[in-house]
């Protein structure tokens, strides 16, 4: 039942009208569902698309799927990728089909929405102190005994609050929580110290609304990191896990959960749960990495541990942001019509990769052009001496940090090498 309201769920985004609040599609197509206009196979660069326009590749995303799905099924991970990244239950599905165990969240709205998608299996990478979203997280667990929630611990006070919400809602059924270790003074959320820890699980052992499943954190946040300070924090996590089991704390349940894993650690955590030693229940190494669905020409490009470990496999950049040239107001100057509320900029800004001419449609590289700001509609291009620019060239942009590109597009065409729209992904927030 859970597996027919997912493909139903999913399948219903196929039926939603195409129209004004989808930036960059067909004028022409308003009034279509997405699936009649997908069916279409319009070309991006000549079917009525305008610009800027955001497309992901085909071809890219399956790679980055299967490249996951491999790696984690070689160093006997389970998967639950962050759905933060794309908040797109299509990509979710895709995901899914691709072995992961589950989707992780990271506030209690991706997880509502999640829900609304039959998602089955869900890791909040958070504390939840509200009362009202564990009032219906409450009523979620207690409507459907086959779902699946898992949340971090990281405080007394919060275990007392977690406690008194779900007392208050009547919950019958306990949540699953893990002990969050922190990644050292300085770091965000996160228990600081193995003593502080036990005094966290110590709470959840007397709240009789919680129940402690394991330990988790995330790596990314370690000071200064590097693969030493990143594997000793790791080997902190994987020795609390062992303390824990010793000291009977996980009698109640039938596997430990030990969970990490950003994008750019994935092969710390992988050597390091690999020593694990053996507890007194089986262990489910639960990994985390969310923005390979997607990856990036900017931040995750560099720090991919494929760069580190190439015989482990790569990940290809999904995203390319198409805009036009507007205006060549003076010589080495040229504005395009995609900016801040276009393009992701909070890491690295976007990077001309292709110039599309406007007379002949020929594509070369985008040799000389540099993108030196962004407003909020338009990019500054410093154009090279030697760079042909015209008004009305399309250029296509690179970018950085996956979440904050898929989070300024509602309907995303997904295109194959040629510019041939083969389907759209919905994204929410």
């Amino acid at each position: 039942m859970a597996t027919d309201h997912r493909d139903q769920a999913v399948a219903a985004l196929a039926r939603e009208r195409v129209d004004h609040r989808f930036k960059g599609l067909p004028p022409n197509a308003e009034g279509l569902t997405v699936g009649e206009l997908a069916a279409e196979r319009r070309s991006l660069f000549t079917g009525g698309f305008t610009t800027p326009v955001l497309a992901l590749s085909a071809e890219a995303l399956e790679h980055n799927l299967v490249a996951m799905e491999r790696y984690s099924a070689a160093h006997g991970l389970a998967f639950a990728p962050h759905g933060k990244t794309s908040m797109a239950p299509r990509l979710f599905e895709r995901q899914l089909a691709h072995g992961a165990w589950g989707i992780t969240a990271a506030v209690p709205t991706h997880v509502r929405i999640y829900r609304a998608f039959g998602i089955q299996r869900i890791f909040l990478a958070n504390e939840v102190v509200d009362a009202a979203a564990l009032h219906w997280l409450a009523a979620e667990l207690d409507a459907d005994p086959e779902f699946r929630f898992i949340a971090y611990v990281d405080s007394v006070r919060g275990v007392e609050l977690m406690d008194a919400a779900l007392r208050e809602a009547g919950a019958r059924r306990p949540v699953d929580v893990v002990v969050e270790l922190g990644g050292g003074e300085g770091a965000r959320t996160g228990v600081r110290t193995e003593a502080e820890c036990a005094a966290v699980a110590d709470a959840v052992a007397a709240a009789g609304t919680l129940r402690l499943v394991g330990v988790a954190g995330y790596e990314g946040e370690v000071p200064k990191p590097d693969g030493e300070r990143v594997r000793a924090w790791l080997r902190r996590l994987t020795a609390l896990a062992a303390d824990f089991d010793a000291a009977g704390r996980f009698e109640d349940v039938d596997e430990v959960i030990v969970s990490a894993g950003g994008s750019a650690w994935f092969d710390a955590v992988a050597d390091v749960f690999a020593e694990l030693p053996t507890l007194s229940r089986p262990v489910l190494k639960l990994l985390r990495s969310g923005a390979y669905v997607s990856h990036d020409d900017g931040h995750y490009r560099h720090i991919t541990p494929f760069n580190r470990v190439p015989e482990e496999g790569e990940l290809h950049p999904a995203f390319r942001l198409w805009a036009q040239v507007v205006s060549r107001p003076e010589p080495g100057q040229a504005f395009l019509n995609a900016g801040k509320r276009d393009a992701a900029y909070d890491l690295d800004l976007p990077e001309p990769q292709l110039i599309r001419s406007a007379r002949d449609a020929t594509t070369r590289p985008a040799t000389g052009l540099t993108i030196t700001a962004l407003s909020d509609q338009h990019a500054w291009v410093s154009v090279a001496d030697d760079t042909a620019l015209e008004v009305g060239d399309w250029v296509a942009l690179g970018l950085s940090h996956p979440c904050t590109s898929f989070d300024k597009w509602q309907l995303i065409p997904v295109a194959e090498s040629d510019g041939t729209v083969t389907d759209y992904i919905r994204t929410f927030f």
